[in-house]
């Protein structure tokens, strides 16, 4: 009898722990990125729409251990890409919700520069979904050629579709660059100013912005050098870059704790923490909808969200998420993942874009984002 209760009690010893939202889940799995030289550092926050069940910062803003320890309430980021869906996306929800802009309308109805050209035709959908067969940017040799914001608009309203629209999915910064410039012509104001007002505003992302004050370069993770020097607080993307820092598809910088509010905004179905609608539910139910699937391995997409399958090997959402769950990448190491049929949404934030150690820093990102996910929807589901 005493060696059977011995036996017992070493099995239970041995067996795995359970899943649970803790360091032990995500720590290993996060600073292993570090440890290959992905990226100094990272903020991690997990959740549901109603409370937060981990936050941590990782490392810090550099590679240097003096440089300041990251914060998911206080180190803020270059989105990039995640700029699409926590700025121009929002922006359109509340326009087509308004009634100010047509989802199947052509988009040079407008922006009537477009009128008689190719992409005339192309809807306000089709860009939102990465349909309107436009390649992905315009190439960098030719970006630092044209000398203004101006010129670079021009470009972007003179490039044609490579494949008819509504074939294919290419991602392209084109599509959210000319989502942006709709949303200033419909209103009359940049995409920051409305954006600033009509959705950061009211969900109190006083963390969210573009454009950020010199005065809080100290807290922004770099993603860049310069002569030596980290450089902190200025958009990476080249696109944005050279349309003044505000743009539809890059340009937006956040802490990790105001994308997680944003993603609890998007589980709460467009409610405020106060029950007040900024968006209806409807309305959040149509843009986060997979719309475009061609298969053959391609990537799905909602309405500005990137939908499941990802098309990647391996995939930023994991194995676990269920299929309507939907999120966003960003070049510079960010990322948000929201299943809403587990009520659950992970941000990871990292500055990978900054000297990266590693070989093939995008690569390693990708497993540790799809890592975990996978740890995240595991705990979620344990009993």
């Amino acid at each position: 009898m005493v060696l059977g209760l011995v036996f017992l009690l070493q099995t239970a010893s041995a067996a795995p722990a359970r899943p649970s939202f803790d360091a032990a889940s995500f720590d290993p799995l996060v600073l292993d990125g570090m440890r290959q030289g992905a990226y100094p550092g990272a903020a991690l926050v997990v959740g549901r729409r109603d409370t937060v069940l981990f936050a941590k910062g990782y490392g810090h803003l550099t590679w240097s251990a003096t440089s300041r320890a990251v914060d998911p309430e206080s180190t803020m980021y270059d989105l990039a890409s995640l700029t699409k869906v926590i700025a121009t996306t929002p922006a359109l929800m509340l326009l087509v919700e308004r009634g100010r802009v047509r989802l199947d309308a052509p988009v040079a109805t407008y922006l009537p520069e477009l009128r008689g050209t190719p992409t005339a035709r192309v809807t306000a959908r089709q860009l939102l979904t990465h349909t309107s067969g436009l390649r992905a940017d315009i190439p960098d040799r030719e970006l630092k050629a044209l000398p203004d914001s101006a010129a670079v608009m021009r470009r972007v309203l003179s490039e044609p579709p490579r494949v008819a629209p509504g074939t294919r999915v290419i991602y392209s910064d084109l599509n959210a660059i000319l989502l942006g410039a709709v949303v200033h012509r419909v209103t009359g104001e940049p995409l920051d100013v409305f954006a600033a007002r009509e959705v950061f505003a009211p969900l109190g992302l006083a963390a969210t912005m573009f454009r950020p004050p010199g005065r809080l370069r100290p807290r922004i993770a770099p993603t860049g050098v310069w002569r030596g020097h980290p450089v902190a607080g200025v958009v990476n993307d080249g696109s944005a870059f050279k349309l003044r820092g505000v743009s539809g598809n890059a340009g937006l910088f956040a802490t990790a704790m105001d994308v997680a509010r944003f993603a609890q905004f998007m589980l709460r179905a467009g409610a405020l923490p106060d029950g007040r609608r900024l968006l209806e539910r409807e309305t959040v139910r149509l843009f986060t909808t997979k719309t475009a699937d061609f298969g053959r391995g391609s990537e799905a997409r909602a309405l500005g969200w990137q939908a499941l399958p990802t098309g990647e090997n391996v995939s930023s959402a994991g194995t676990l998420f269920g299929p309507r769950s939907y999120g966003h990448t960003g070049w510079t190491g960010t990322s948000l993942w929201i299943d809403p049929d587990r009520d659950l949404f992970v941000v990871l934030l990292t500055n990978r874009a900054y000297a990266p150690r590693a070989r093939r820093p995008f690569t390693i990102l990708k497993g540790v984002r799809g890592r975990v996910a996978d740890a995240a929807a595991r705990a979620s589901d344990a009993p």
